[in-house]
């Protein structure tokens, strides 16, 4: 069976899909509910009416995995994104480590044509909101995670805590290998990804239609060539930069206090993401709001997605002064 072309990422609905160029590379986006006509190139247009929410999705996903926040989030720009390698995104060779991931947040704030934004990042999406907001604080307004604490308080937690380490560590490591992990990841139809969610989401929404209607659009999106290498390729740099003086200098720039309005959402059954690495992250961002969502696994915005808005929604109007037009 041939490997699917990403075209499979482009899937209908309420939204409308852009190719848009920033810190030179392509980046698919998906907007909801557009507020004005695509530009003679299919890029976006400039729409800066209304604030714009960015939504970074985690490990061996794509944009597909906000389906529930690009249709209820209201009053805002709301776009999702295939990050760099994901999806129907570029997939070039390098540019996996959280610099990088930063300047692409970056880049697209500004090729959506705003001057700041508020991310919104699960698991490694979140990495990306970290280090936007620490490295270009002057273009994040607030940001948003689902089970996405400091990494420097998540790595303190797997070093130091047996039952983090053991949630976390091992699948780390054993992406290390060459070749291998890429082979496990889309062999037999993508089902690696499935048996990854499975192990980390609540037994409620594993029976329920929409995780039985979306996990075929996560399989196939993992098949894109070189989708699976590009997203090993930033679990590779999160472990290996640990040895390297390049890693050293990334906690240290990370290791300030956030400027900018937080909430955290993690699901109280999330068994990959435990509590007390978000207990850690209090000491970077002391006045975040960090709230469980109760019988939520990993995936909360998937798995709890009226509460996940209704928070999001909450915590926009308190960022924008209850201005969200």
């Amino acid at each position: 069976m041939p490997a699917p072309d990403p075209s499979v990422t482009r899937i209908d609905g309420p939204w409308r899909h852009l190719d848009v160029h920033a810190n030179g590379i392509r980046f698919h986006v998906v907007e909801a509910t557009p507020p004005g006509p695509v530009d003679s190139h299919g890029g976006a247009a400039p729409t800066t009416a209304r604030p714009l929410v960015i939504l970074l999705h985690g490990f061996g996903s794509f944009w597909w995995s906000w389906r529930h926040q690009l249709r209820g989030l209201r009053g805002a720009r709301v776009v999702a994104v295939d990050l760099r390698g994901y999806g129907g995104s570029d997939k070039p060779p390098r540019g996996y480590d959280g610099w990088t991931l930063a300047g692409d947040t970056a880049g697209l704030i500004r090729a959506l044509g705003h001057s700041s934004a508020t991310l919104v990042g699960h698991a490694d999406g979140g990495l990306a909101c970290w280090t936007t907001a620490l490295l270009h604080a002057r273009l994040v307004r607030a940001i948003a995670l689902i089970s996405s604490p400091h990494p420097a308080a998540l790595r303190r937690s797997a070093l130091l805590r047996r039952d983090q380490g053991r949630a976390l560590l091992p699948m780390l490591l054993r992406y290390q290998l060459p070749l291998w992990p890429e082979r496990l990841l889309t062999r037999g139809d993508g089902a690696e990804i499935e048996r990854l969610i499975r192990s980390r989401g609540s037994a409620k929404w594993l029976a329920s239609e929409d995780f039985s209607h979306s996990i075929g659009y996560l399989r196939r999106a993992i098949q894109i060539p070189a989708a699976a290498h590009c997203a090993l390729e930033y679990q590779r740099w999160a472990a290996r930069s640990q040895l390297r003086g390049e890693g050293l200098r990334f906690m240290r720039s990370m290791s300030q206090q956030l400027s900018v309005p937080l909430l955290h959402l993690r699901g109280d059954a999330d068994p990959y993401v435990l509590a007390a690495p978000v207990e850690g992250t209090q000491r970077y961002a002391p006045h975040g709001r960090y709230l469980a969502i109760a019988g939520a696994g990993h995936y909360g915005h998937e798995e709890a997605p009226e509460e996940t808005n209704r928070q999001l929604m909450r915590f926009f109007e308190q960022v924008h002064d209850g201005r969200l037009s």
